[in-house]
């Protein structure tokens, strides 16, 4: 079996076993905050990855002519770029969308997620692998986003895939009296993401076990 290209591997890293929200922990604020609909989840994790890509191939192309002691300024320049062209384009054709993310969409400069791709990678390597990472991690948040969203919307509205600024009141699941509204609230994103990010890495660890398994089990070569 043929190994995995370089590209496809860093791009499943985002994905998997470097999803920036459920392993590595970071973008905690905006996830709890903006996951109250699957909507509100895709439509950040969508400006992220926006970001994310535009940011990286920028830091890649800017990596050898900028001067290591102004980096991180250059990196916050490059990256409030993005953010804004992002904020304005939500604004002018999704202004509900853009109300609801409210202040987390310009605070997508100071995310620890597009800071941290920018030094630990985009900024050690080319163009084309910092396009592919930087989509790797946006797929990554943006799953991780719309996974805690369609937890939390049917269970704290009984109501999913509203969106507003489509004209789409989304699928009634079961009567308002039902939802439990604590879900809605932080507490309740606190708890939710907890379990999915505990949930997660009890399948991560299950999955080691089995490539264990399987390995000691594979026929060894060579003379005894």
């Amino acid at each position: 079996m043929s190994s995995p290209s370089p590209l496809s591997s860093i791009f499943s890293n985002g994905i998997g076993k470097e999803n920036p929200t459920l392993r590595l922990l970071l973008g905690m604020c905006p996830t709890i905050a903006v996951s109250l609909a699957v909507s509100n989840g895709i439509g950040m994790g969508l400006a992220a990855t926006f970001v994310l890509v535009g940011s990286n191939l920028c830091v890649s192309l800017l990596r050898k002519a900028t001067p290591n002691e102004i980096r991180i300024p250059v990196f916050i320049v490059v990256i409030a770029t993005f953010v804004t062209v992002v904020d304005l384009v939500m604004n002018a054709y999704l202004p509900q969308l853009h109300q609801v993310l409210g202040v987390f969409v310009p605070l997508i400069v100071v995310n620890c997620i597009i800071l941290a791709r920018a030094e630990a990678f985009a900024s050690k390597n080319g163009p084309l692998a910092s396009i592919v990472d930087g989509l790797g991690m946006g797929a990554g948040f943006t799953f991780a986003l719309v996974l805690l969203s369609a937890i939390r919307e049917p269970l704290g509205t009984g109501i999913i895939l509203a969106a507003p600024d489509l004209g789409f009141e989304g699928i009634r699941l079961f009567s308002k009296e039902y939802a439990a509204a604590i879900v809605t609230q932080p507490v309740g994103g606190f708890i939710s993401l907890g379990l999915l990010i505990g949930a997660v890495n009890l399948l991560a660890e299950r999955g080691k076990g089995r490539a264990g398994r399987r390995g000691s089990q594979s026929p060894q070569g060579g003379c005894h």
